[in-house]
């Protein structure tokens, strides 16, 4: 297999990835590791059983005492798991009676194929597979005095879209209950979710994947809980691509001015064909020295083989890769490497290692007096001068 065949067949090489889902999230990840891709696992949220869900069933039994004139169901899983909680205690055939006489609205195909298996007919879908879709055909049609049931996927919390859907509803005159299906709370041992905020604040990652508005809140809640969520909205509005498998999962970043990228169809595998497309796409390539290198999340690509470095080499290529061809300081440089005092030896030791890691010695060039730069081609050097110009 030739090089180039062999970024064909895995466009993810060299790149680090980190996937906070909770449910398929190893489904997921052998879709990006197939691609070539490193990744880091941090489920982000740990689903509540609905059988357990004392709130799940009051509620439940609040709709089959008094069904609602209009019911709305926003995913698949989340009605499927309602009718199976119904079923557990007893209520599964009063529901479905109840539900049949309500206008049943689903979001999109998932939850239209899940009312669809209870053996209910949906009114209306919209082809968007969009929760705005949906309140504005509802707002359209007039909600005042209007008994509305809105199945929920998540805890109410300030970066969560959906609980802003039923205030609309409230605030347009409607009587709106909220079903609490699929609830969600942070995982019991948050490590893996620490460690994956400490990473994309060091540039350790290369995206972040949400496959869930949940996950989304749940990561912001945690990097604000430990006094990172400014640090976190920096990388992941920079280099940290965040990569979201719909738009109602990037709307708590859409609202944070966070940019997202999304695939057309809010599908696992699309979201993994889109990143594949994309990251390589955004890659940052320097030509040095007759070689082309690219800095990412946990290594650097030289000539298209990857390269793994330690971490002290990693913050000095970083450090150098920011202004490439611009002259970066021996202070500076040192300042990149953790727990190395004042001792400049330190960084002539660190760019030693670092020109054997990469095999390229020739890539970092050494600026008497002044400190080091990443020695640019020519042509690079003049489209990096129209650049500040």
């Amino acid at each position: 297999m030739t090089e180039g065949d062999s970024d064909a067949a895995e466009p993810l090489k060299g790149f680090t990835i980190g996937v906070t889902a909770a449910r398929r999230s190893e489904e997921f990840s052998t879709l990006l590791t197939r691609r070539g891709a490193n990744v880091v696992l941090a489920p982000a949220i740990r689903i509540i059983p609905l059988a357990d869900d004392a709130e799940l069933e009051r509620v439940t039994r609040e709709i089959v005492a008094d069904p609602p004139e209009i019911a709305v169901a926003t995913t698949g899983i989340g009605f499927r798991g309602w009718m199976e909680a119904a079923e557990g205690w007893g209520l599964a055939e009063d529901l479905a009676a109840g539900l049949r006489s309500t206008r049943l609205l689903a979001r999109g195909p998932k939850a239209k194929g899940a009312i669809r298996a209870a053996d209910l007919r949906e009114e209306w879908s919209p082809a968007s597979e969009s929760s705005a879709e949906v309140l504005d055909h509802l707002l359209a049609e007039g909600v005042e005095g209007v008994r509305i049931a809105v199945q929920l996927h998540g805890a109410t919390t300030e970066w969560e879209p959906i609980p802003d859907f039923c205030e609309v509803l409230r605030c347009a005159g409607a009587e709106v209950i909220a079903v609490p299906v699929y609830r969600w709370t942070p995982p019991d041992d948050q490590t893996a979710m620490d460690r994956m905020i400490e990473l994309a604040v060091s540039s350790g990652l290369d995206c972040i994947t949400f496959t869930s508005a949940p996950a989304v809140a749940s990561m912001l809640m945690r990097a604000k809980e430990t006094g990172l969520i400014e640090p976190l909205l920096y990388a992941l509005r920079g280099r940290v691509l965040a990569g979201c498998v719909g738009p109602i999962t990037a709307a708590p970043l859409t609202e944070l001015s966070v940019p997202t990228t999304q695939p057309a169809r809010a599908r696992l595998g699309a979201l993994a064909r889109h990143i594949a497309d994309e990251l390589p796409r955004r890659a940052n390539r320097i030509q040095a020295a007759g070689h082309e290198l690219s800095v990412r999340g946990g290594c650097v690509v030289v000539d298209g083989e990857v390269k793994q470095l330690p971490p002290a080499s990693m913050a000095i290529m970083r450090t150098l890769a920011r202004q490439p061809g611009r002259v970066v300081s021996r202070e500076n440089l040192l300042a990149a490497l953790p727990g190395c005092g004042e001792d400049t030896h330190a960084v002539e030791t660190a760019i030693a290692r670092l020109r054997a890691a990469l095999g390229t010695p020739k890539a970092i060039q050494t600026v008497v007096k002044r400190g080091y730069r990443l020695a640019l081609d020519p042509a690079e050097c003049v489209d990096n001068t129209m650049e500040r110009m």
